[in-house]
């Protein structure tokens, strides 16, 4: 399967207009299409997306991108194992502010050997294959 790991920041970047990232994160969602990749959504991330929009842009457009996930991604868990691990990759880089979810997304990315679709530089910090246009 060809296919790349979703971060939060594109996510967000979609269903925020006013997001520096907007037209960035349509036009990569376009590429990603044509391309035929299968977007894969650690659970993590669908949460940590969700609550952001819901924060910042209200009940009814968190509730739609939960919609639109469902039929558009394919969720996954992580292990608890892969928990573990988020923690020891944090541990690497005390200077850093890599969150939990962020970690953990980039030991789901060694692992299934796909890219991470992201705008986040902590990626490139953690040396993970980030998909770039």
């Amino acid at each position: 399967m060809r296919a790349i790991i979703a971060d939060t920041t594109p996510l967000y970047a979609l269903s925020d207009p006013d997001d520096q990232y907007h037209q960035q994160a349509q036009t990569d969602l376009q590429q990603i299409n044509e391309a035929k990749l299968s977007i894969i959504l650690p659970y993590p991330i669908y949460l940590e997306t969700h609550k952001l929009i819901l924060q910042r842009l209200g009940i009814q457009q968190a509730l739609q991108f939960a919609r639109d996930i469902q039929q558009s991604t394919n969720l996954i868990n992580a292990r608890d194992d892969d928990y573990q691990a988020a923690v020891r990759l944090m541990e690497r880089f005390p200077d850093q502010t890599i969150t939990i979810f962020d970690a953990v997304t980039a030991i789901l990315v060694q692992q299934m050997q796909v890219p991470v679709w992201t705008y986040d530089y902590h990626f490139d910090i953690m040396s993970v294959t980030v998909w770039r246009t």
